[in-house]
């Protein structure tokens, strides 16, 4: 299945007990339209009916895991309403993958940043080449904010000061940086990486089902439990005037002026 070829596509077929997940947009580094993320929810829903014991996320090209969402589609945001919206729509989709019941694996060669980034992190395991690089530089970019949901979910998987250095820095972090805060759990070079793949893939699949799908369950539920609401937040900064600027800016291909307003 593919989404619209022209908005790229996310690619899904199912090996055996393995389900693939490609997102193939490799002129953009495989940033995501909307079409794409129906994609992935479409992929989903079938890596679930195929009974698939394992699935397998990765970009297309070998260069980038997914560098975000295709900032062109905030330029119709009016508002904070908009921005509110825009986040419950990525936390739905991110949810696709969150709830799957099988063990998800993560390949991330290249480039991981903004909701690339989210979409690795939602997954029980994840591998990159050296190289790679994770980040949300949307301080020096865009301008516009991560929901709280996100925050705790990068607090829970890089820790406090590292989602800082990449919020508060807008600096993408290295493999190093990922494997020592337990993002990763390895880093492969490129020539050995399909066969990793492969026996981890064998590895999960031949665990028992059940258990892993409760123990996935349990740790949503732990991270979620008493969770603030954070809409406040979100409206305040897609109402301001430095969104409209930052959005402005980038698809320019100048820097921004920030106001603070």
């Amino acid at each position: 299945m593919a989404a619209m070829n022209d908005q790229g596509q996310v690619h899904y077929r199912c090996d055996g007990a393995v389900a693939h997940i490609v997102f193939d947009r490799p002129a953009a580094r495989n940033a995501m339209t909307w079409a794409m993320y129906e994609g992935l929810a479409a992929a989903c829903r079938q890596a679930a009916a195929d009974g698939a014991r394992v699935a397998v996320f990765r970009g297309a090209g070998g260069k980038a895991f997914i560098a975000g969402t295709d900032i062109a589609q905030f330029q119709s945001f009016n508002g904070g309403e908009d921005g509110i919206a825009y986040e419950r729509k990525v936390s739905a989709y991110l949810g696709c993958v969150e709830n799957l019941p099988m063990p998800t694996l993560a390949v991330v060669e290249g480039w991981a940043i903004g909701g690339g980034l989210a979409i690795a992190a939602v997954c029980d395991l994840r591998i990159a080449t050296p190289g790679t690089r994770f980040g949300v530089p949307i301080a020096r970019t865009v301008g516009n904010c991560l929901s709280i949901e996100n925050i705790a979910l990068l607090n829970a998987v890089f820790g406090v000061s590292r989602v800082k250095k990449m919020l508060l820095l807008a600096e993408n972090l290295g493999t190093d940086d990922a494997l020592a805060a337990g993002f990763l759990s390895e880093v492969v070079v490129p020539d050995q990486l399909d066969a990793r793949i492969a026996e981890l893939c064998a590895r999960l699949a031949d665990n028992a089902p059940i258990t892993m799908r409760v123990t996935k369950e349990a740790i949503r539920r732990l991270m979620q439990a008493g969770m603030p609401d954070g809409e406040d937040l979100v409206r305040e900064t897609y109402a301001s005037h430095d969104f409209k600027e930052g959005v402005a800016a980038f698809v320019a291909k100048r820097p921004p002026a920030w106001s603070g307003t």
